[in-house]
């Protein structure tokens, strides 16, 4: 059964896993990561460990990023792939888990199946980005499988696989802070080892609480620099501008949302822009009645249901760390938060479900009936939604219409069509994010970008301060903005802030290869050179670089160091005339006139009409006393 569920899962997504990156987060975590190039290389597994790049603490993630990099390159496909199998195999395990705790092997699929195939779990493997979301999750099951096995055995070596998976699973994503708590769930359902009657002792909790003291003490840890890591990064956003009462309302607005998501998921989006919402008003009083009457009837079911209060209370306890109260980036709610929470829900509804169905033969053919007509339809729902992931501009097209006011959306699309060369449509989208929120730097920025390919750089340069006077710190906005004055002649404004740029990221390429243009056009070549090495890293990768310092070093007749550098140039681009030709060229300088003419005749290959090879050809004939 396990296998079965695992293979329709599969069976299920496969074929339409998207086939692309998407320029949210994927660019962080891998496209434009230079660390996850690299694949695993030893310095980048130390890089892994110690930073707090993205704004978490995650090194398991990170080494399984670069492990697929190492195995598959930017096959974005098979690193969708990678993901879909995690999340095949964490309905598989669920199910063994249920079944053993339970022994109901049917209520366990039912539970599974709904994990595996509801719309709302789609984001998590469809988003390559949340490779967290999938791997965390299945450590987390991995660590309450040998949790079970501890309970049998009760010996301290069974003990270290759990401290070492629960570790890890925290090194993946720290959401897993609340597991010490399922596990104190589980110790009254379905375990039985403590009873909700009221007639458990104190004692009795103390015993259960002590013997998961090293699980607790790793939650701490974690809590403590998940959220060192998340304030260097900027994540946290402050009471000013998310105050606490908005916090609280909106966490019950989110516990409703959910819920009404989980039984019908229409509107599904990557990103719900966050709602200020009154502790007064009705949407978060009903919400707080939604929740506050299903926390009653959870507790009323207590004795003879009480799977629906393990159900709830994991539902609940589960979504803390993401519920808002401690505000991480924009979002009022994301589908992939509930990825481990409703793994509570479904398993009260299958509980419940049999319980409903199950009292004589023809009313169970009922349930299961209704049951299998429930899980075709969410698979159907399913497969429309990973169908929005299929590609960036109709994964934002459709967060925009889905929902309201939705600022990322609008300002991921526009990038999207920057970069397909729409530039009229990406204006319009930027300037709707800057509408939504005029204080929303990256739309500010790359509107800076289109103004720049439009040919406006003095309206390039006023998005561009718009940035720098958001967020000084921002390199990136200081070395566009010396482009844009570059771009208008403006060249001593253009010099302060690219080395503005540089001041604030040493190691931008961007930025040296900008000042290293800028010192070329101003007759400063022995600089120029200086500079665009260090745009280069030490590296060979950029033909441009490597094409412009080439140039600076011939006019130099620094010709040996610059055959080396066009010879560079060439493994990147072997069918680039003009390169051959000035290849050609310095070779002739240095008196290497047979290698000259090998030059000048391969660029005359693949430019027949290139006039200015084909001189050069007769002339290196000519000195060679060929015909």
């Amino acid at each position: 059964m396990a296998a079965a569920l695992a293979l329709l899962t599969l069976a299920c997504f496969a074929n339409a896993l998207p086939r692309t990156f998407v320029n949210y987060d994927d660019d962080v975590y891998i496209t434009d990561n230079a660390h996850v190039k690299n694949g695993l290389a030893p310095a980048e597994l130390g890089w892994a460990l110690t930073t707090f790049h993205a704004a978490n603490w995650h090194p398991a993630t990170w080494i399984s990023h670069m492990f697929d990099v190492q195995l598959f390159g930017l096959d974005a496909r098979k690193h969708h792939l990678v993901n879909l199998l995690l999340h095949a195999a964490n309905a598989a395990i669920l199910f063994l888990l249920l079944a053993r705790m339970t022994g109901a092997a049917w209520c366990s699929a039912f539970a599974a199946a709904l994990f595996a195939i509801h719309p709302l779990h789609v984001e998590s493997f469809a988003w390559i980005a949340e490779r967290k979301d999938v791997l965390s999750t299945l450590l987390w099951l991995l660590t309450t499988a040998a949790w079970l096995r501890y309970l049998r055995l009760k010996t301290a070596a069974a003990y270290v696989p759990v401290t070492l998976l629960y570790a890890l699973g925290l090194m993946a994503k720290p959401m897993l802070v609340t597991l010490p708590f399922t596990l104190l769930l589980l110790d009254v359902w379905p375990l039985r080892r403590l009873a909700l009657s009221g007639k458990a002792s104190r004692s009795d909790w103390t015993r259960l609480v002590r013997e998961k003291a090293p699980l607790f003490a790793l939650s701490a840890a974690s809590c403590v620099v998940t959220s060192i890591a998340q304030g260097r990064g900027g994540a946290v956003q402050d009471l000013m501008r998310y105050p606490l009462e908005g916090r609280i309302a909106n966490a019950f607005v989110a516990y409703a949302a959910y819920l009404g998501k989980t039984v019908w998921p229409s509107g599904l989006a990557v990103f719900y822009p966050y709602r200020p919402f009154e502790l007064s008003s009705w949407p978060v009083l009903g919400a707080v009645l939604a929740v506050a009457g299903a926390t009653a009837l959870a507790l009323a079911f207590k004795r003879r249901a009480p799977y629906v209060a393990f159900g709830w209370f994991w539902y609940v306890g589960t979504l803390v760390p993401v519920i808002g109260l401690v505000q991480v980036g924009g979002q009022s709610m994301a589908d992939r938060y509930t990825y481990v929470p409703l793994i509570g829900l479904f398993v009260a509804v299958a509980w419940g479900w049999a319980d409903a169905f199950g009292r004589t033969a023809v009313v169970r053919t009922i349930g299961v009936a209704a049951a299998c007509a429930w899980l075709v339809a969410l698979s159907a729902a399913s497969q429309l939604q990973l169908g929005t992931w299929a590609d960036r501009k109709t994964l934002f097209r459709h967060a925009a219409a889905v929902t309201t006011d939705n600022c990322l959306a609008h300002e991921k699309l526009g990038v999207t069509l920057l970069d397909e060369g729409d530039i009229a449509g990406a204006i319009t989208h930027l300037n709707e994010a800057i509408r939504i929120l005029p204080g929303y730097p990256d739309a500010h920025y790359n509107l800076g970008l289109a103004m720049v390919r439009q040919g406006r750089p003095a309206d390039a340069v006023e998005e561009f301060k718009q940035v720098i006077q958001l967020d000084p710190t921002s390199a990136i906005a200081h070395n566009n903005l010396g482009g844009a004055y570059i771009q208008l002649g403006r060249l001593d404004a253009a010099l302060e802030e690219i080395n503005a740029a540089i001041r604030i990221d040493p190691a931008s390429r961007e930025a040296h290869f900008n000042l290293a243009n800028l010192l070329a056009q101003t007759g400063r070549d022995a600089d120029a050179v200086e500079a665009y090495a260090k745009a280069l890293g030490g590296g060979s990768d950029d033909a441009e670089a490597l094409d412009r310092l080439a140039l600076a070093l011939t006019r130099l007749e620094r010709w040996p160091e610059a055959v080396e550098r066009f010879r560079q140039e060439l493994r990147l681009r072997p069918r680039a005339p003009e390169v051959h030709n000035s290849l050609g060229i310095a070779l002739a300088r240095m008196g290497r006139m047979s290698e000259a003419l090998a030059a000048f005749r391969e660029a005359v290959r693949l430019a027949p009409g290139y006039e200015e090879a084909a001189d050069n050809v007769r002339r290196a004939e000519a000195a060679l006393g060929q015909r």
